[in-house]
């Protein structure tokens, strides 16, 4: 039984925690609001009023927050972690980010793993996620046993560096944001054609848009955006990161796609959908 420590309680935190306390690890969390942690507290974690009281006297402190400004600001902006820490960082950032995290990491004895998952709740909860595991070899070593607690075992990959780590999470983000506008702009297509949405949904089937149309055709139909299993305001953090990231980068790199995306995700924030599925950016085509 090891001694964890998990800052941020948010969805994915929530089923992350669960499957350390099933395993029987004492688990202490902090969430920036202290009620976001009681779906563990109930199950056997024990919450505490600081961060700083979540990383200490850990075998391992997990962080899983909303994005880089998160961690910034929780973690490196206070000075949270002691050295001698074996810190995972499950927080989805830009390659940028893990550099600077690794360097600091190392600046102050602490020993740094980026492990972003991929895939939503439901994978979560089934034990079915995918893994990057970033990282000194002998540091991912550490933290391997605890990520394949919600790893799918063909998918928990281990990659030389952080920053690695979160070039194949974002790769694999847009992946779905570019099928999840190409389904939104076929159910367009389908509105200004007068097909109705279930019909063109069916008419994805052996597309290369059949994926996507399978995985939330049924919710789109249903309007059951409120069960959110990956939410639109984290999916347009993570786009706008695929565009900071290339936007740093010497010779120019356009992502029109990716940029469509947002400007589909944008919408649907401003129509008061932020924290709804990411299912909910079909809306505006729904009758």
């Amino acid at each position: 039984m090891a001694k964890v420590g998990l800052i941020g309680t948010g969805r994915m935190g929530i089923e992350l925690g669960k499957h350390l306390l099933t395993e029987g690890h004492e688990l202490t969390v902090w969430n920036r609001t202290p009620s976001g942690a009681d779906a563990l507290v109930e199950v056997g974690a024990h919450r505490v009023a600081t961060a700083a009281e979540a990383a200490t006297d850990q075998d391992l402190v997990i962080t899983c927050l909303f994005g880089p400004d998160a961690v910034q600001e929780v973690v490196l902006g206070a000075d949270l972690l002691p050295p001698g820490t074996v810190w995972l960082d499950i927080t989805t950032v830009g390659p940028d980010d893990a550099d600077h995290y690794a360097a600091w990491a190392a600046n102050h004895g602490v020993r740094y793993v980026h492990g972003p998952v991929v895939g939503s709740l439901g994978p979560a909860k089934a034990r079915k996620l995918g893994v990057y595991l970033g990282g000194a070899p002998d540091d991912v070593a550490l933290v391997e046993p605890f990520a394949a607690l919600w790893a799918d075992p063909d998918r928990l990959v281990s990659v030389p560096t952080a920053r690695a780590a979160a070039i194949g999470k974002l790769l694999a983000n847009l992946a779905l944001g570019v099928a999840l506008e190409g389904l939104v702009e076929a159910l367009r297509f389908g509105r200004a054609m007068e097909v109705d949405p279930a019909s063109v949904i069916a008419m994805l089937k052996g597309t290369g848009l059949a994926f996507i149309a399978d995985m939330k055709g049924q919710i789109i139909l249903d309007r059951a955006f409120a069960d959110t299993q990956f939410s639109v305001d984290l999916l347009a953090k993570d786009a706008k990161l695929m565009l900071a990231a290339v936007a740093d980068q010497a010779v120019a790199t356009d992502l029109p796609a990716v940029e469509g995306l947002i400007a589909t995700l944008s919408a649907v924030q401003l129509s008061g959908h932020g924290d709804d599925d990411i299912s909910a950016a079909a809306i505006p085509e729904l009758p």
